[in-house]
């Protein structure tokens, strides 16, 4: 209101200067100026009155770049609403309101380019008399939040010769969760299924042994996040990313694990995706931290990608030395690294074999650049 009081001060001196110097023709513009003042008031104070705005979103959650409509309903009393315009953090300018209508619907298509929590605060209405010398703002009653989810995007190995498309094409289970799943024998236990149990044994020697399976979750690829020291936000988004996206892409081809940085044991991924979703969750809220803790999977005979969130070659050493010889170890990060073999790209990070080295003259790929596709 701060322009009506002031056209308002400047009609009273007007009028003040009128009656000290007796100067008639000063009276007309200063009592119109107070009363222009007055009528601004009573304009935006009858506009404002019983005027309602309210967001509703398209969606809770979206991914990072995708699209979501957001609208913004005024509602208004029974005169209408006189003039004004809708304020949003979503809306780069105010957007005008044709004024007289009872009830207006903004729609704004709206993208969010970093992941996690978004806070929007409420919509404003803000309502002008014509001239703009009086304005009232009215918010909405409660901020609204969405959350982004990283997005997913294709996990490409380097070309295998001319012609080669780099894309990950194949289908079935990992080479790494691929491996047989018989870990020994021992003896037959009372209650044991038939399915598991030895014949040509029990043919040779007549010994009744039963075959030991091991757990097919050590079999299948670990993705392991390692949000510590990031140089920027955008290398951690990076990493996060590459980690949603190694997960999505191997659950489909069989099966994988996820280990964040809280958990104690990694959570599991079947090729349906059931349980991805809370997983894509937290991953969406993921801030640096403390390392993942690795103790309990270095034994793993699965293929294991680590994912860091810095430009490093430094991973825990027992990665390299659990697993057994053929074990896969295949080190994600968003930056490049001399001296490695380049198994993967996916959402601006490479992946490095730790195990294997550089390929020979002939060019030909090593074992953990299969392991991917």
């Amino acid at each position: 209101m701060r322009g009506a009081a002031a056209t308002a001060g400047l009609g009273v001196l007007l009028v003040f200067t009128a009656a000290l110097f007796d100067a008639a023709p000063l009276y007309v513009p200063g009592v119109a100026l107070v009363t222009l003042a007055a009528g601004a008031v009573v304009w935006v104070l009858a506009g404002a009155r019983g005027v309602r705005v309210s967001r509703s979103l398209g969606a809770r959650r979206v991914l990072e770049e995708e699209p979501v409509a957001i609208t913004v309903h005024v509602a208004t009393g029974r005169a209408g609403l006189p003039a004004g315009a809708v304020e949003d953090d979503l809306l780069p300018d105010a957007a005008p309101l044709a004024g007289g209508r009872r009830a207006t619907r903004l729609v704004v298509h709206a993208r969010f380019a970093r992941r996690g929590r978004k806070i929007l605060p409420p919509p404003r209405v803000v309502v002008r008399d014509p001239f703009g010398l009086a304005a009232r703002t009215v918010a909405g009653d409660h901020e609204d939040e969405l959350l982004v989810l990283p997005r997913i995007e294709p996990v490409l190995t380097p070309a295998r010769g001319p012609g080669g498309t780099g894309a990950t094409t194949r289908r079935g289970r990992p080479t790494p969760a691929a491996e047989v799943d018989l870990d020994g024998l021992r003896p037959y236990r009372e209650g044991a299924p038939a399915s598991r149990i030895y014949w040509p044994a029990l043919a040779r020697r007549g010994e009744l042994l039963e075959r030991r399976l091991r757990a097919d979750g050590d079999t299948r690829p670990l993705v392991v996040l390692d949000p510590r020291a990031p140089a920027s936000e955008e290398d951690l988004d990076a990493a996060v990313r590459a980690a949603a996206s190694l997960c999505v892409h191997l659950a489909r081809r069989g099966g994988c694990a996820l280990l964040l940085p809280s958990d104690r044991r990694p959570s599991p991924v079947d090729p349906s995706l059931a349980r991805w979703a809370a997983l894509h969750v937290r991953l969406a809220v993921v801030r640096p931290g403390a390392a993942p803790p690795v103790s309990g999977v270095t034994a793993r005979r699965g293929a294991i990608f680590y994912v860091a969130a810095r430009t490093t070659a430094r991973v825990p050493r027992a990665l390299l030395h659990g697993g057994g010889a053929t074990a896969t170890r295949v080190l994600v990060v968003p930056g490049v690294l001399r001296d490695r073999v380049t198994v993967l790209e996916v959402a601006g990070c490479a992946g490095y074999d730790l195990v294997a080295q550089p390929p020979g003259r002939d060019g030909r790929h090593l074992r953990a650049q299969e392991a991917v596709v």
